[in-house]
Parts: C-alpha cells; sequence; structure tokens
C-alpha cells in the first residue's frame, strides 16, 4: 500500500511573500526525493480567478491535487477556529501555520499533522503588522501546540525563541529553507538590470522603511564605510519609496545614489544579485533570511548585523558585525577594502551556500514524518 503525504500549498502567494513559492519548491523536492512506496498529494485553497496554471503543472509527480471550497482566507479562518473542511485524517504537511490543525490520532489511525513557522514576527514586531495578521498567527500558534505532532522552524535559533513563546516540548524540529533550486544569474541579466533602472556595482539591502528591517543602521554604515557605491534596497513595500530615500537622505547617502524596487521574481531577483558587491543583512528578529541564503547561493559577499540566526545561517560564509553602524561600516569597509578580500568572502559565501536546498529539506521532512 503507497503512503500519501498530503502537502498543503499556496501557490497563490506572489512575489512579495516567500512562503508561497517555498511551498511549491518543497513539493517538487518531496516528489523527487519520496521513499519507495510513497507519494505526494496537494490540498491548496480554491483557485483565485488571477490563477491560471494548475497544481499538477507547477509540481510535476504528484499523486492527487485537490482545490478546497474555500479560498485562502476563508479557509484560514476555518482552520482557526478548529472548524472542517473536508481534509480528513492522513499524513498532513503544512510549509506555513495554515493547516488543518483538529484533533487526531497519531498511534491508532497514524494521522499526522507537521506546521512550519518561518518567522515569529506576530510575536517580535506585531506593532509593524495588521491587527488581523497576528491575530491569526497567534491564534494558529494555540491550535498547534494542541493538535499539532511536530512544529518545523527553520533555525535552531528560532527554535529556542519559540520554545520561550509557547510550550511545545520536543516537538519543535529544525529543517532550513532554501533558494529556489534553479536560482542562478540569467544569461540576459544585464539586460533584466537596464529594464529595473539599476546600475552595475552596489550594495544591496532588503526591507522596509520600519524599525525591525535594520534598514537604517545599515544605510549609516554604508556612509561611514570607506567606499563610494550606489545601493539598492529590494522587497520594498508599494508606496514606501519616499520613507526609504528619507532614510537614506538622514543617512548622508544622496537620492541619486539610492535605488528602491519592489519584490521581484527570481529571475530579476538573481539578475539584481548577479551585480552585487556585497549583500547587507540588517534585520536581527527570528525570520528566516531568505535573501540571505540567496546571496549565499550566488557567491556574493555577505555582511551582516550580529543576531542568533545570522551566525547560525552564515557560518564561516560571510562577516558578522555588531549592531552599530561604525562596526557594520568597518566589517564592509574590510569586505570591500580590496579586490582579494571580496573575492575570498565571495567563495566562502558560495561554499557555505550549498549547504541549503530543497532536496535535503525535503528528505529532512520524510524522516520527520517517519520517525512520528
Amino acid at each position: 500500500m503507497t503512503a500519501i503525504l498530503r502537502i498543503v500549498l499556496d501557490p497563490a502567494a506572489g512575489a512579495a511573500s516567500d512562503v508561497g513559492p517555498a511551498s511549491l519548491e518543497l513539493a517538487r523536492g518531496l516528489v523527487a526525493t519520496a521513499p519507495a512506496g510513497c507519494a505526494v498529494e496537494a490540498i491548496a485553497p480554491a483557485a483565485r480567478a488571477d490563477e491560471t496554471v494548475d497544481l499538477a503543472s507547477l509540481v510535476p509527480g504528484l499523486e492527487a491535487a485537490t482545490r478546497l471550497p474555500l479560498g485562502r482566507r476563508e479557509l484560514a479562518a476555518a482552520w482557526q477556529l478548529g472548524m472542517p473542511t473536508g481534509v480528513g485524517g492522513g499524513l498532513i504537511h503544512a510549509p506555513s501555520l495554515l493547516a488543518p490543525l483538529v484533533r487526531h490520532d497519531r498511534v491508532h489511525d497514524n494521522d499526522q499533522t507537521v506546521v512550519t513557522m518561518w518567522d515569529l514576527d506576530a510575536w517580535e514586531r506585531p506593532d509593524e503588522m495588521s491587527r488581523t495578521h497576528v491575530a491569526s498567527q497567534r491564534a494558529l500558534l494555540k491550535r498547534a501546540v494542541k493538535f499539532a505532532d511536530a512544529v518545523v522552524v527553520p533555525t535552531h535559533a528560532t527554535a529556542q525563541r519559540l520554545g520561550e513563546l509557547a510550550r511545545l516540548g520536543d516537538r519543535v524540529r529544525v529543517i532550513a529553507g532554501a533558494p529556489p533550486e534553479t536560482f542562478r544569474v540569467p544569461a540576459d541579466e544585464i539586460g533584466r538590470r537596464r529594464a529595473l533602472g539599476l546600475p552595475e556595482g552596489f550594495v544591496l539591502f532588503r526591507g522596509a522603511p520600519v524599525a525591525s528591517s535594520g534598514l537604517a543602521l545599515g544605510l549609516r554604515a554604508v556612509a561611514r564605510a570607506a567606499i563610494d557605491l550606489p545601493v539598492v534596497i529590494l522587497d520594498a513595500p508599494e508606496g514606501s519609496e519616499p520613507a526609504l530615500a528619507e532614510l537614506a537622505a538622514a543617512a548622508g547617502i544622496p537620492e541619486s545614489h539610492v535605488h528602491v524596487r519592489p519584490a521581484l521574481d527570481p529571475h530579476d531577483r538573481a539578475a539584481v544579485f548577479g551585480a552585487a558587491v556585497a549583500y547587507v543583512a540588517t534585520a536581527v528578529g527570528s525570520a528566516f533570511p531568505w535573501r540571505l541564503v540567496e546571496a549565499l547561493r550566488l557567491g556574493v559577499p555577505v555582511v551582516a548585523v550580529d543576531s542568533a540566526v545570522h551566525r547560525e545561517v552564515l557560518a564561516e560564509g560571510g562577516l558578522v558585525a555588531e549592531v552599530d553602524a561604525d562596526a557594520l561600516g568597518e566589517a564592509l569597509t574590510a569586505a570591500l577594502g580590496s579586490t582579494s578580500a571580496a573575492e575570498r568572502l565571495g567563495v566562502l559565501a558560495g561554499d557555505r551556500g550549498r549547504a541549503f536546498s530543497w532536496a535535503g529539506a525535503a528528505e529532512r521532512v520524510w524522516q520527520l514524518h517517519a520517525d512520528l
């Protein structure tokens, strides 16, 4: 008899969210690494009107793909309240907290529900998020504490922090994320950067004009470093350009040197990384640093402010500086002070980047469910 692992997918999540694309990458990895006698099915919210590709095309090799009758918002509300949605039992793996968290019998019926938390933003920076989102995340974690057989987090640092927030005992497991499996600098990178209106050679950041992003500190560090390079900021929320320009001006960086871009698709994003001389990670929360691991994958020199997550993800793959503009500026100067220094950091980044893959994550997910 074939053992079926059903993964909850959210394909409608766009470029502004890394969780939707990550769920698809993990699903492909699960299909590719499925042990003998095992297969993967998908369950997903009802398709939106603008969705033109079906699940089977997004994840070739699925045993089956089921669309539930509720849309994402309605499904999240139903699962938050523990309402039945026709999912049933079996082995269920959710790459987010969005899962049918209800009472089940793992011992006698072999029913399993595993959820994932890529960040703890609803607890670490609630004032920067909508009340609805914060309330939803907190309610889903409460249900996970009651009913989840395991909660996956991307780093040991996040696991430790989660342990302070919820009584999960030994149910917390660590499985890191990764860049898209096909993430590489495209052959038409120069044309893509021209279309985006970006220069060649810059210091790259990501984030929004909020305190938790650490961008203000990062921009001050660039201004104090012994370098004269433009700055590119990725993943900027719509309408945040004036506020980010003000942050840069306050740091002493001319407006002409600052280029703000929204969330981009992986091909354009890889093209941007292709011209970055360094990626600077400035956020210090528990969220998985998606852009940092993408920089590592492409061998871009990385400088990060000190945090438990950055130390764990970077290991020996980049420079870590104190959460201080002068210290971060000195680290940037050291990283880019000579061609040999930058090349050495690029090699270290590329070596570390090979530690993150969706195939490896999928193998650990299969092992997790086998252990349960």
